[in-house]
C-alpha cells in the first residue's frame, strides 16, 4: 500500500495569511509504502518507504518526492516567487525550496497579472511585489479536475490512484467512453454510470506529480466512440506503446468497471431462456459484516495463483451467492498483467455441494467462543476493536477467507494490528499474525471440509458446473498442503489484508 503525503488545505488561523496560503505552502511532500500483512512492533506496519524526506531500506528511491498536482486538492497557488516555499521541517528548523518545473502559467506580463486577478478574483495578483518573471500560478491542481478541463468527454474513474515509477510520483487515473443510447442494450445506474448502456476503459491517463503533465493513452484503438474523439481532437491521445514501460507495469484493472459488470452478470450468467425469463437463478454480492453493520461486498484487488499455474497474477475479484441465500455460488475475477490484460475469468461452484459465503464465515467467527471471549475482552471502554474486511482468497482448491483485527484506543486514530483470522471449511483459527494463523489451519489436528474453487472456463460466456467440491484436510496433508509445501502460493496471502486507514492500494 501507499499515500501521498498531501497538503493540508487548514493553517492555523493565525497563520492563515495571504502569503502563507498562496505562495508559501504550495505543494506536499513524499509518500509512505507498508507491506499490507507484515507488522512489527506490536501491530505496526512495516514500510517500505518512511519518514521525511522518502527513506528506504529496500532499495526504492524517490528522485523527485514534491507534490504540486494531487488528489482532493482544491485552489490555486503561484510558484517561483521571491517567496520560498515550505519543503519539509528538519529538527528544530524547515527546508525551504523554489519550483524549478513546468506546471502552472506564466504571470511573465502585466496582462496576465490582470486577467488572473479577475478570474482568480484576487487584487493580491496584481498588487504583490513578490511576483518575478518565471513566477507560475498553477490553477486546477485536482487530478480529476485536471483531467476534466482536458477531455470533458471522457468519464472519470471514482478513484484515481498514485505509483512509484523511477523515482517520480504519478497518478494514473482510468478514463471510460460512454453513452446511454447504445441499441438493445441493458441500462445500469451506478456512480460512474448515470444510466448508461455502454460503457469501456479506452483510456489511461497519466498525472505528473510534480508538474502537472497530463498524458492520455488509447488502451482500446477498437472502440468507436473513441475514434470520434481522436478524429476531432487529434494529437491528444498516444498509443499506448508510447507509454513507459515501468509505468505500465503499473496499470490495473479499473474497479468501477468491474462493478458494473459483476453487477450485469448476475443476471445474464443465465444462458437458458426460460430460466432467464422466470429469473430463477439471479445472484448478488455476498454480504459482510464490516463496522458492525451488513454490507454488500465490494470487488477487491488480489495477488493470487489461478488453479493449475506457476504464475502469480494481479487480478480483480468479486464473489456470488444466491439471492436470497448466504452460500457462495461463484466468482468473477479480470486479469491485469499483461499480455493477459482485461480478459475474465469465471469460476461457477457445483450447487449440490455448500461453499460458505463471506456472511456465513462471519457467523462462525462470531459463534466461536474463543474468538469473542477475546473481542468482548478488547472492546472495553478505553478501546474498541475495528474488524476489517474480509476477503475470499481462491488457494489451489480450496477458498481461504482472511480477516484482520486491530485495536485503537479510545480518543485516537492509532490501530495496531492485533490478530488474523483465517477460516477454511469448518475450521476457523485467531493467530496474532497470517503466517501463525496459516500454521494454525494448515497444520493443526482435524478433519474438516475444505470447498473446491470450481471449474475454470476462459470466458463468461463458457461456465460449467465444477465436478466434486469436497477434499479433506487429512488428504490435503498427505498432498504435502501445509506452509512449507504451499508457501509460494501463500505468497499473494503477503499483500492481503487491509489497513484500516484510508491510504490508497498499491497497484502492484
Amino acid at each position: 500500500m501507499l499515500s501521498t503525503r498531501e497538503l493540508s488545505e487548514q493553517l492555523p488561523a493565525q497563520a492563515q495569511t495571504w502569503v502563507n496560503e498562496n505562495l508559501q505552502f504550495t505543494h506536499g511532500y513524499g509518500l509512505v509504502m507498508n507491506f499490507v500483512s507484515k507488522s512489527i512492533g506490536g501491530g505496526f506496519p512495516e514500510y517500505l518507504v518512511k519518514n521525511v524526506p522518502p527513506e528506504s531500506s529496500f532499495g526504492i528511491n524517490v528522485t523527485q518526492p514534491a507534490i504540486y498536482f494531487g488528489w482532493g486538492t482544491p485552489g490555486s497557488r503561484i510558484v517561483s516567487t521571491n517567496v520560498k516555499e515550505f519543503d519539509y521541517p528538519k529538527g528544530n528548523d524547515n527546508v525551504y525550496t523554489s519550483y524549478t518545473g513546468k506546471g502552472g502559467i506564466p504571470l511573465d506580463s502585466l496582462s496576465k497579472r490582470i486577467l488572473f486577478t479577475l478570474t482568480q478574483a484576487d487584487i493580491n495578483i496584481l498588487l504583490t511585489r513578490y511576483l518575478k518573471p518565471e513566477s507560475r500560478i498553477q490553477i486546477w491542481r485536482d487530478v480529476k479536475e485536471r483531467v476534466a478541463q482536458i477531455a470533458p468527454f471522457l468519464k472519470l474513474d471514482a478513484s484515481p490512484y498514485p505509483v512509484l515509477s523511477e523515482g517520480k510520483l504519478y497518478w494514473i487515473q482510468d478514463a471510460y467512453t460512454t453513452s446511454a443510447g447504445f441499441p438493445y442494450s441493458n441500462p445500469h445506474s451506478v456512480d460512474v454510470g448515470n444510466g448508461l448502456n455502454y460503457i469501456r476503459n479506452s483510456v489511461k491517463i497519466t498525472v505528473d506529480m510534480y508538474d502537472g503533465t497530463v498524458a492520455l493513452y488509447v488502451m482500446d484503438p477498437h472502440d468507436p466512440v473513441l475514434a470520434v474523439y481522436r478524429n476531432a481532437f487529434p494529437g491528444v491521445f498516444q498509443n499506448l506503446n508510447q507509454l513507459p514501460a515501468d509505468l505500465k507495469l503499473h496499470l490495473r484493472y479499473p474497479q468501477d468497471l468491474f462493478a458494473i459488470q459483476a453487477t450485469q452478470y448476475q443476471t445474464f450468467h443465465m444462458t437458458d431462456p426460460q430460466v432467464f425469463y422466470n429469473r430463477e437463478d439471479l445472484w448478488v454480492p455476498p454480504m459482510e459484516k464490516y463496522d458492525g453493520k451488513l454490507s454488500p461486498m465490494e470487488p477487491y484487488y488480489i495477488l493470487m495463483k489461478l488453479p493449475g499455474s506457476t504464475q502469480l497474477e494481479y487480478m480483480l475479484m468479486s464473489p456470488f451467492t444466491p439471492q436470497n441465500r448466504d452460500n457462495m455460488i461463484a466468482w468473477l475475477a479480470a486479469r491485469s498483467d499483461f499480455p493477459d490484460y482485461g480478459k475474465m475469468l469465471f469460476y461457477e461452484l457445483p450447487k449440490d455441494k455448500l461453499t460458505y459465503g463471506p456472511n456465513q464465515v462471519g457467523a462462525m467467527i462470531d459463534q466461536s467462543t474463543l474468538i469473542s471471549q477475546q473481542l468482548t475482552l478488547w472492546d472495553q471502554k478505553g478501546s474498541g476493536v475495528i474488524r476489517g474486511k474480509l476477503i475470499v482468497i481462491p488457494i489451489e482448491n480450496s477458498f481461504l477467507y482472511v480477516i484482520p483485527l486491530y485495536l485503537r484506543a479510545e480518543g485516537t486514530n492509532f490501530p495496531q494490528l492485533k490478530r488474523v483470522i483465517a477460516a477454511t471449511g469448518d475450521r476457523v483459527v485467531m493467530e496474532p499474525s497470517l503466517e501463525g494463523a496459516l500454521s494454525a489451519l494448515f497444520g493443526g489436528p482435524g478433519g474438516e471440509d475444505i470447498q473446491q474453487g470450481g471449474t475454470q472456463t476462459t470466458g463468461v460466456q463458457s461456465a460449467q458446473t465444477g465436478a466434486d467440491a469436497s477434499v479433506r484436510t487429512t488428504d490435503l496433508a498427505k498432498e504435502r498442503l501445509q506452509l512449507i509445501q504451499v508457501q509460494k502460493s501463500l505468497d499473494s496471502l503477503k499483500r492481503l489484508l487491509n489497513d484500516p486507514a484510508e491510504s490508497q492500494l498499491a497497484p502492484k
